[in-house]
């Protein structure tokens, strides 16, 4: 059998009432038409959107296939046993050239109760933003049930709302039960556990092409919003040049940041995971097996499989990137 390489995927593009063009204009993702795209799904093994290996011998086989065939030796032996042929994470751009609904996502127990599905904890890694631009998390103040439904019926969520200005390099993690709205100008990189639940609570008065409001889930999201005000929304995390540097840890993922000019030696050998590098400025390449060389651009993200254990990362001038396994 031959070797596993590091695998890049066909961007599952996704059109939304709120995209835009950056996703075309500043990733170079392949949009044919004038659609408004909204979303790229990089890696995905979300039912009836799994991801297509476009690289190597393995093009055109489903990230599932490969996990059937392959089963530790991609995602590693203990993320195989717990998750079978589902691949645990999600990785997404998002370009969103209008305010998304506010919206909030179930919690493991609730979508298993309700879904048959796993929760949604997400993180957002911001990649560009225009002047003045902002996004919604969690509640600005304590608040109650009623007086949340209240402000909902009159109109006038957003006032409970805590409002931030975003600049690239902001990062927001958003466990399930945060009320939150990714808002207009805003191009981000979402990494999140396989689950494409969402519970939308309010989506500005909106109404589709055919003049229908989209619809609204205002008591399957009332039981799973988390109503506490928390001082505190947007991570704070450092980096050094050349060393790679932790952004955040969960359950569900880790994520790590790397900006390097200089090559980069990595040893997985304690890491029972898959890694994903999703590169957020500049290019690099990826040595692997000594010789062999994958080419990673701006925009692009690639899936490194468990066994592959020592790579070395060689960066075009200064490059950044994200890197995201399960701990």
């Amino acid at each position: 059998m031959e070797k596993l390489y590091p695998l890049k995927f066909i961007p599952i593009l996704k059109e939304k009432i709120w995209g835009g063009d950056k996703l075309k204009r500043l990733l170079d993702k392949e949009v044919n038409t004038k659609a408004k795209i909204g979303e790229s799904w990089e890696i995905s093994g979300v039912e009836e959107n799994v991801s297509i290996v476009s690289n190597g011998f393995l093009s055109g086989n489903s990230l599932n296939e490969l996990i059937e065939i392959y089963m530790g030796d991609i995602v590693g032996d203990a993320i195989y046993e717990k998750f079978g042929e589902e691949f645990p994470v999600l990785i997404k751009f998002i370009d969103a050239s209008d305010d998304l609904s506010i919206q909030v996502h179930p919690d493991d127990v609730i979508a298993q109760k309700r879904h048959n599905a796993y929760g949604k904890t997400e993180m957002w890694y911001i990649l560009q933003a225009d002047e003045g631009a902002e996004l919604i998390s969690g509640f600005a103040k304590e608040t109650t049930k009623q007086a949340y439904l209240t402000a909902l019926n009159s109109g006038t969520l957003k006032d409970l709302l805590n409002v931030e200005k975003v600049t690239p390099g902001d990062v927001f993690f958003i466990p399930p039960g945060r009320v939150h709205a990714i808002g207009k100008g805003v191009l981000l990189t979402e990494i999140q556990q396989t689950s494409d639940i969402t519970y939308r609570i309010y989506d500005w008065g909106r109404t589709d092409s055919n003049g229908n409001p989209r619809e609204l889930h205002t008591d399957l999201a009332l039981d799973a919003i988390d109503f506490t005000a928390y001082a505190k929304y947007k991570t704070d995390y450092t980096f050094k040049v050349n060393k790679t540097s932790n952004i955040l840890k969960c359950p569900y993922f880790t994520t790590n940041i790397l900006s390097f000019n200089q090559p980069v030696e990595k040893d997985y050998n304690l890491l029972d995971s898959f890694v994903i590098y999703i590169c957020i400025e500049g290019s690099f390449k990826i040595e692997y097996y000594k010789s062999e060389i994958v080419e990673i651009n701006f925009g692009e993200s690639v899936l490194l499989p468990a066994i592959l254990k020592n790579v070395r990362l060689i960066p075009d001038n200064n490059c950044k990137l994200l890197e995201v396994y399960i701990g």
